[in-house]
């Protein structure tokens, strides 16, 4: 117990550190500021879900210690929560049936996808919700914070009524409108590279209690798709609720990208370029960012088509040598 007890308050100390990073207004702690989950997700994997509750609860603790409960606040609905509630349901596991092979059953990787994508969602509705209870404090509230922002990294002076002058205020509202989905995206991301990171971390140092998952194989449920389609129906709704579904429809939307990636992987298996095509692909996601919206579809055909079925009958059983 004691361990579990030290192993917290360490992960504890650095989850605030990274995520107090952001106070520098530096590029790099930006990105320190995405790996605040990671120590919380390596406290659960590698310790128990204990180990990284005593993290959430000591980080938040000294974060609003230092800076308000303002960061106290952000970091349980941003990193804290979110990350220990993946890391208790990666590590949740449950008798295997009779004549299994495996002892366990773990949670499978693809709903730990999807939960993922649905704290993504919260995160950003969170967000939204504290700029304003409806649509136009919401939009009022992120314009003016996107507005000060501007004013000070942009070299021309504001107007006298206090707007961003010329093709600034086009494009802040242009972002008031892109941002929401986007963010539900980014976090999904973030979600995903941070429990994946975890995981590598804990399985390299030997203390990783599941097996690593086949990530080829994850499936989603068929509801799943019912669920994406009706927000992305209730996303044409005026008001904050469609954005709000729109922001649900995006880290859903993503989630089937991730799908995707494990459609291509299987489906390759043994072509001869499978290499040359699954580094193009991966190359030109991280390059131009775009192409990943053919995974997303890729990945949403697989729900209705079973491609990934097809491909395997296709190639047959493996020869026997």
């Amino acid at each position: 117990m004691m361990q579990i007890v030290l192993i917290g308050i360490g992960a504890g100390a650095a989850a605030a550190l990274l995520f107090a990073s952001v106070a520098s207004g530096s590029l790099l702690s930006i990105f320190l500021f995405y790996l605040a989950p990671l120590p919380i997700l390596i406290a659960a994997l590698g310790w128990s879900h204990w180990a990284a509750a005593i993290a959430t609860i000591g980080a938040a603790v000294v974060l609003s210690a230092f800076f308000g409960s303002v960061f106290f606040l952000a970091f349980m609905a941003g990193a804290g929560l979110p990350a220990w509630w993946l890391g208790y349901l990666t590590m949740l596991a449950r008798p295997a049936a009779a004549g299994s092979q495996n002892p366990q059953e773990w949670y499978p990787p693809g709903r730990l996808v999807l939960w993922a994508a649905v704290l993504a969602g919260l995160i950003v509705i969170v967000a939204i919700v504290n700029f304003g209870a409806d649509l136009e404090s919401f939009r009022s509230g992120l314009h003016g914070a996107l507005e000060r922002i501007v004013r000070i990294q942009s070299s021309p002076p504001p107007t006298r009524d206090g707007a961003v002058p010329g093709a600034s205020n086009a494009l802040l509202d242009f972002l008031v409108v892109a941002i929401p989905p986007a963010a539900a995206v980014l976090a999904t991301i973030t979600n995903m590279l941070n429990l994946w990171l975890a995981g590598r971390i804990v399985k390299f140092s030997g203390i990783l209690h599941r097996p690593w998952p086949d990530l080829s194989a994850m499936e989603f449920p068929r509801s799943v798709t019912a669920l994406f389609a009706v927000a992305i129906g209730l996303s044409f709704f005026g008001g904050l609720f469609g954005v709000i579904a729109g922001v649900l429809a995006a880290s859903l939307f993503m989630a089937y990208g991730i799908l995707g990636f494990a459609v291509l992987h299987t489906v390759t298996r043994g072509m001869d370029s499978r290499a040359f095509v699954l580094g193009g692909v991966y190359a030109a996601v991280l390059v131009f960012g775009w192409p990943v919206l053919a995974l997303c579809l890729l990945g949403l055909a697989e729900t209705t088509f079973d491609l990934r079925q097809r491909a395997a009958r296709k190639r047959g059983p493996p020869a026997r040598t």
